[in-house]
């Protein structure tokens, strides 16, 4: 008999697994070419997973912003261009958080004359159903050239002053912010952030052009609901081109224009804003307002049914201001959150505040630190607050009031404060049904 032997030979790492399933090739294919052929939306959704899971953060963005929807792509982008993310400052949405901080990186850095302005326009078909905040925080000046290289027809007077004005105009906002529909808060600093060495006064001028367009921009900006415009060295003329602007606007609520220099014709015309819009914060700290500003203030404050919280602080109304405020007060029952902190204020205004604290029931915080209440103004404070339930909060801080005083007070707003909070633990909110 024949004895037969079979041998068989075989690859032990040939397997199955790795030949490419068709699907995988052209999901494969489709992230490749994906750029010259985004059919991302004709994709069942787990086959989309696989697709933006796999594509680059460095494609145009006339590409991904309007067909890809998904955040964790978004999220990729937004990781690979900032070290801090706080989704939760943007909605929860790193889409939105991607576009806002795009848009605000190319502004701060807009050079006019220098940049092409369609860095921006062509920038406003793919960002507009995102961006609803903008901060920022510094705006460039042209490049300066100087004008005797250029010309020798001018002379070093009149017509240098004159060139140096109009070269030194930002970047206009008017064409971006009202093509943002969605826009509902505007924060600008007319600044440059670290210049180190080349400071110059100039690089801070908040111009008669800028405010004439930025006045008008906004006023157009119809959706806009918090208006911050600090630091930027905002004069009474500029805020009263502002101020007119504003009157009447359907949406805005909170107005910030501290650290200015608004003085008292420049409160005059916030005064009459305050009457004639629905604003419901007014942030007026360090400026120049004294006493006429804060009786134009409070005369508005007294004709006002929106405005629930005002900052002084840092200003200088003194006792004709601060008894203004007050007796502006008497009839306000709108106002909670009051800031007359550093004002120079003493015994007479804590006399009017005293009434205040005695009829008026919708005042929640009152800060008069840093002013000259003296011993007699805290007992007036003190003897308003007998029979007050409604303030929670009332800084006293070095205004001079007698520590035996200050004692009692705290022990009044204390308990209105625990009142308020067991209220609130009693009767919870009930959502409706």
């Amino acid at each position: 008999s024949f004895y037969t032997r079979r041998c068989l030979t075989e690859d032990p790492s040939w397997s199955l697994v790795t030949v490419p399933h068709l699907t995988e090739l052209c999901l494969q294919h489709i992230v490749h070419n994906f750029e010259k052929n985004p059919i991302l939306n004709y994709l069942l959704p787990e086959h989309q997973r696989k697709v933006v899971d796999r594509l680059s953060t460095s494609l145009p963005l006339t590409v991904t912003a309007n067909i890809v929807s998904h955040e964790d792509y978004w999220k990729r982008c937004c990781i690979e261009h900032w070290r801090v993310c706080d989704v939760s400052n943007y909605g929860d949405s790193w889409k939105r958080m991607f576009f806002e901080r795009h848009l605000e990186n190319i502004l701060k850095f807009f050079i006019p004359n220098t940049t092409d302005p369609k860095q921006v326009l062509d920038l406003i078909p793919l960002c507009k159903g995102y961006v609803r905040k903008l901060e920022i925080n510094q705006f460039l000046p042209p490049v300066w050239v100087d004008q005797k290289e250029e010309t020798n027809d001018l002379s070093d007077t009149e017509d240098d002053a004159e060139f140096g004005e109009v070269y030194t105009h930002h970047y206009d906002l008017k064409n971006l912010i009202t093509a943002l529909p969605h826009l509902e808060e505007l924060h600008l600093t007319y600044g440059v952030k670290g210049c180190g060495m080349n400071f110059e006064w100039s690089l801070f001028n908040f111009t008669e052009q800028d405010c004439s367009n930025l006045a008008a921009a906004v006023k157009m900006c119809r959706n806009l609901k918090v208006f911050k415009l600090t630091q930027s060295k905002v004069d009474d003329e500029k805020i009263k081109l502002l101020a007119r602007n504003l009157l009447n606007h359907p949406c805005l609520l909170d107005l910030d224009l501290s650290h200015n220099l608004i003085r008292d014709n420049g409160a005059q015309a916030l005064g009459k804003l305050i009457s004639r819009s629905r604003l419901e914060s007014l942030n007026l700290c360090n400026n120049q307002i004294h006493h006429l500003g804060a009786q134009a203030l409070a005369q508005g404050l007294a004709e006002s049914s929106t405005l629930t919280s005002l900052n002084l602080c840092l200003n200088c109304v003194e006792d004709k201001g601060g008894e203004a405020i007050g007796h502006g007060l008497l009839t306000n029952t709108s106002l909670k959150s009051l800031h007359l902190g550093s004002n120079n204020l003493s015994e007479p205004t804590a006399a009017v505040f005293s009434q205040v604290l005695a009829q008026n029931t919708t005042l929640t915080s009152i800060n008069f630190s840093c002013n000259h209440l003296g011993l007699d103004g805290g007992k007036q404070l003190l003897e308003g607050l007998e029979n007050n339930k409604t303030l929670t909060e009332l800084d006293l801080r070095q205004a001079e009031v007698e520590q035996e005083t200050d004692f009692l007070i705290h022990q009044i707003v204390w308990a209105n404060r625990e009142a308020v909070r067991l209220g609130s633990l009693q009767c919870p909110t009930t959502e409706p049904l």
